[in-house]
């Protein structure tokens, strides 16, 4: 990261209650699940990083405290920085504040999230499903999600598999 940002993100971490982490020059900032909108309203209006780049979540099941942590990836422009924001919620039912007040365009990220991994954003304008259709159960990025798959028959197992396949009644 830029020598000019280390001091506005010594600030953002006594603001918002912060941990920062650094990797290879990549700044990442870990805060509360409350702050997130704030946190962005003040790097969007004070640090210039006016671009939304991705949201996106990991599931860290069968672990709770904390199950998932969503990733927000910002970018400054003018000043060719990068930044991520981690932030940690608890719980199957997850809940965090929806940023697109700050960045309008977290609101296809948002539904992304909440189709996938059923993180649901207090605030969204449309929060429905955006990739699964509209009347499936479930989030299929979740790991405790049900795998429905079939096995690869291959020449050498393909007896043993066709014994255990199903197939429609006549």
């Amino acid at each position: 990261m830029n020598d000019d940002f280390k001091p506005a993100i010594k600030t953002l971490v006594d603001r918002f209650d912060a941990q920062i982490e650094e990797y290879r020059g990549d700044v990442s900032l870990s805060i509360p699940r409350q702050q997130v909108v704030e946190t962005c309203r003040a790097l969007r209006d004070e640090m210039g990083f006016e671009m939304l780049i991705a949201i996106t979540a990991v599931d860290y099941w069968p672990q709770q405290s904390p199950r998932f942590h969503m990733v927000y990836q910002l970018l400054s422009l003018q000043h060719n920085v990068r930044i991520s924001l981690r932030v940690p919620l608890m719980g199957n039912y997850p809940t965090a504040d929806s940023i697109e007040s700050v960045y309008p365009n977290a609101n296809w990220y948002e539904r992304e999230l909440w189709d996938m991994f059923g993180i649901c954003f207090e605030g969204n304008s449309d929060l429905r499903r955006i990739v699964m259709p509209y009347d499936w159960e479930g989030h299929p990025l979740r790991k405790d999600y049900p795998l429905g798959y079939e096995e690869v028959q291959f020449s050498f197992n393909h007896e043993e598999i066709d014994e255990r396949k199903h197939y429609a009644k006549d």
